[in-house]
C-alpha cells in the first residue's frame, strides 16, 4: 500500500492499534477541507501494529482529547516535507465533555447543562474521577 507524504501538515503516530478512527472522529477530522488519511494496522517494530493519521493542513489539535485517548502517541509536525518537530502528550489534568459521569445520582444526571469534568487522579494507572462525586470513570 501507498499513501503519499505530505507537504505541510501533521502526522499523528504511534496510535494504538484499532483507536485511529475513535481518534478521527474525537477531533472533527472529518469536518476539515483537506485532504485526511487513516492508516489502520500498519507494521511497526516498536508496537507491533498500529494507526496513523496524516493531515494535509497544519491545524490546532485538541491534546487534551490525544491525551486522553492515547498518551503514546507522537505528533510530528511537517514543513516543505520535513519533520520540523515532534513531541508527545501526556493525559491531561482533566477531561470536560469527552465521556459522561454513569453515577444516575451525580449532579450531571440532574442539571443537564452541566459540564461532564474528570479529574486525573493517578497518572501512572490514568485513572479519572468525576469532579462532582468522583465516581470512577468506567472503560
Amino acid at each position: 500500500m501507498n499513501i503519499d507524504s505530505i507537504r505541510n501538515g501533521i502526522v499523528i503516530d504511534h496510535i494504538q492499534a484499532k483507536k485511529g478512527l475513535e481518534i478521527y472522529d474525537a477531533l472533527k477530522l472529518g469536518e476539515l477541507d483537506c485532504s485526511v488519511a487513516i492508516i489502520t494496522n500498519a507494521r511497526s517494530e516498536k508496537m507491533g501494529r498500529k494507526d496513523i493519521i496524516k493531515i494535509d493542513k497544519d491545524i490546532d489539535l485538541d491534546l487534551d482529547i490525544l491525551g486522553y485517548l492515547d498518551p503514546n502517541i507522537t505528533i510530528n509536525i511537517i514543513k516543505n516535507d520535513k519533520r520540523i518537530e515532534k513531541y508527545h502528550v501526556d493525559p491531561p489534568e482533566q477531561i470536560v465533555d469527552l465521556i459522561k459521569c454513569k453515577n444516575p445520582r451525580c449532579i450531571t444526571s440532574i442539571e443537564q447543562e452541566l459540564k461532564h469534568v474528570f479529574i486525573l487522579t493517578d497518572k501512572d494507572k490514568k485513572t479519572y474521577r468525576c469532579k462532582y462525586c468522583e465516581t470512577l470513570k468506567e472503560d
